[in-house]
């Protein structure tokens, strides 16, 4: 097992996810941000079946930043209550692991 994670978010608008990525790639929190084309979500919201077209983002870090990672989402986010997932990453190449390193060691 490593100490580096996928975080999982989404957002109603691709400029918003554009924002929030460059966001935290910016501060240092992400190594890299991928973004998708929208996709569809259906899920149950305050008692009531939605369907809405997000984008999904993915979010490269590491396991000690996830709080920072979370707090600095939740307050740019635009949703009241916005998803933030992380999934250990249980291996990887390690270049690729030294580069989320040295991408994300500067918000500490």
């Amino acid at each position: 097992m490593t100490d580096k994670i996928v975080v999982f978010t989404t957002c109603g608008s691709e400029e918003e996810a554009r924002t929030l990525a460059t966001m935290l790639i910016e501060k240092h929190l992400a190594a890299c941000v991928n973004f998708t084309a929208p996709l569809t979500s259906v899920y149950r919201w305050k008692g009531k079946v939605e369907e809405s077209r997000e984008w999904l983002l993915i979010v490269k870090s590491r396991r000690e930043l996830f709080n920072q990672l979370r707090i600095a989402l939740e307050a740019a986010h635009s949703y009241e209550l916005p998803e933030v997932l992380a999934i250990p990453v249980v291996e990887g190449s390690p270049n690729y692991l030294a580069w989320v390193d040295e991408e994300t060691r500067c918000s500490l």
